[in-house]
């Protein structure tokens, strides 16, 4: 198999390279600063100060106060631990929950979980661009509703959520909300004293920290409960030894993301327009699903009329482009992804989508190549399609009529 002309990472939404700033960072806390944060000698105080550091970082950049975050392992178990853990603690004020339609796996089966225990969940539609209507939201709560949850930015189609409205709404009617910001945190900016959210979640590898390290924002007061049992770390709410050197990368990340902010944001919007444009006026019978403006500064995603995603995907990995064609948290399922089939598209056409999400490192010349190969391999695909077959031979039939 020959090389491709040049390697193109277009997958930055399933995860992101850890910056060379972050490695550096990470290094001393896995050999010099070793320590267990709980250890009362100085090399577990040093960990221990290391943990506060990052903490203060992380909680400056959302206008949190520090001790309302708590280090986990990744966005999952954040999404697992503010939808369950608050559903039990308040359990005596309802067992109802109202969440969306387009949400990551993470929060719809965790919702599953819960109805399996006789919680009860509603899912609101979306319009077809992935939007959230506030007003079916108040409509959609109940007396016993005690939570909801919803995606800030979607990581498939990229839509934003009105996530300010809807916080709104749920203030007026007495109900907690819990934001996924784990595609959102370091391509929006967030306060959340300002937002008045209950509860959000982040992962680090979705800018440029390692995988296995997040957290969850608790607001102070709120009486959700611990999702590990063991000891008293994170304040006795969530039980195992912190993993000291991924904390400290994730603050020097988010750090890095923060301090370039509106120039990098502004970098990858221009990108992504220009991606989008190109693609719908070079490629015929190909759809941009999400919304055309609110949506997240590096995501565009299409979906491409008589061809299979999967082969898609492999015919770009031969060019040296990497991407995906929807959650890489369900990447092994067969069936199209239920976020395409929230906003109305058929199977057929949910079968053959794909998404390209950029980052910090992507180039104009990576997205023109990136076009070009795109329009070459949906044009060869299209040819062995009898899908496509039959498609144009119908056209040749009309215009015989005329």
């Amino acid at each position: 198999m020959s090389h491709p002309a040049r390697t193109v990472y277009l997958d930055n939404a399933a995860t992101t390279a850890v910056a060379p700033e972050v490695i550096e960072e990470m290094l001393p806390y896995f050999s010099r600063y070793y320590g267990n944060p709980s250890a009362l000698y100085e090399l577990g105080q040093q960990a221990r100060n290391a943990i506060t550091d990052a903490r203060e970082r992380i909680a400056a950049h959302l206008g949190a106060n520090p001790p309302d975050l708590y280090f986990t392992s990744c966005g999952t178990e954040s999404i697992n631990w503010a939808l369950k853990e608050t559903m039990f603690a308040y359990s005596q004020n309802g067992r109802h929950l109202i969440t969306t339609s387009v949400e990551h796996h993470a929060t719809t089966h965790s919702c599953d979980w819960l109805k399996k225990r006789g919680y009860e969940v509603t899912y609101l539609p979306v319009d077809q661009y992935g939007m959230v209507d506030p007003a079916q939201f108040e409509a959609a709560i109940r007396p016993d509703t005690v939570l909801a949850s919803i995606i800030y930015g979607n990581n498939e189609i990229g839509t934003i959520q009105p996530l300010e409205q809807l916080i709104d709404v749920a203030r007026r009617h007495g109900v907690l909300l819990h934001a996924d910001a784990v595609q959102a945190l370091g391509n929006l900016r967030i306060d959340v004293t300002k937002l008045d959210v209950d509860l959000l979640s982040a992962s680090g590898h979705k800018f440029y920290a390692p995988k296995g390290v997040g957290f969850l924002y608790i607001k102070k007061g709120l009486r959700t409960r611990s999702f590990l049992d063991g000891g008293a770390q994170e304040r006795k709410r969530r039980a195992g030894t912190e993993n000291v050197p991924y904390i400290m990368g994730m603050a020097k990340a988010l750090d890095l993301c923060m301090a370039n902010f509106d120039e990098r944001v502004t970098r990858e919007t221009v990108l992504r327009d220009h991606l989008i444009k190109r693609v719908l006026a070079e490629v015929e019978h190909c759809r941009l699903n999400g919304h055309r403006s609110l949506r997240l500064p590096g995501n565009a995603n299409f979906s491409f009329e008589f061809i299979e995603g999967e082969s898609l995907l492999l015919s770009l990995e031969q060019r040296g482009i990497m991407a995906s064609s929807g959650s890489a948290c369900a990447s092994g399922s067969l069936d199209p992804s239920h976020v395409l089939l929230a906003i109305g598209l058929p199977h057929e056409i949910a079968h053959g989508s794909l998404r390209l999400t950029l980052g910090r490192d992507t180039s104009r010349a990576d997205i023109d190549y990136t076009v070009e190969a795109l329009k070459e391999i949906v044009a060869h695909l299209r040819q062995m399609s009898p899908l496509y077959e039959d498609f144009v031979a119908g056209k040749k039939q009309l215009s015989a009529r005329k």
